[in-house]
């Protein structure tokens, strides 16, 4: 039985949804990822290089497990444009285990590299 804390819910933003579209499909397609939800687009407000930023942003909600976190990182650092693009995964505390176990099997076998 697929535990939780084994599914993860990472979040990233992309500058448009061409390229939201393009890292959503590799991450499902290498099965890094058994879902990923591309959002509606957001505006970010955020410091970087000593200035105050305002960037319209694509949020992406990825469902994935802890064994294939590595090669979704690795997938998302290739693809992304951004110099440093934002990564955060966040273990489930709970969540429906029928859904929990698709998550797990979805990407529970070999990851591909695209």
């Amino acid at each position: 039985m697929t535990r939780p804390d084994d599914i993860l819910l990472v979040l990233t933003n992309l500058p448009d949804r061409a390229a939201a579209l393009t890292l959503a499909n590799a991450l499902i397609e290498t099965k890094a990822a058994a879902c990923v939800n591309v959002l509606a687009a957001c505006t970010s407000v955020y410091h970087w290089q000593g200035k105050v930023e305002n960037a319209d942003e694509i949020p992406l909600l990825i469902k994935t497990t802890t064994a294939a976190y590595p090669a979704l990182e690795d997938t998302i650092r290739r693809l992304h444009p951004y110099e440093l693009p934002e990564i955060i995964a966040v273990p489930l505390a709970q969540g429906l285990p029928g859904y929990l176990q698709w998550v797990a099997t979805e990407v529970g076998g070999e990851t591909r590299v695209v």
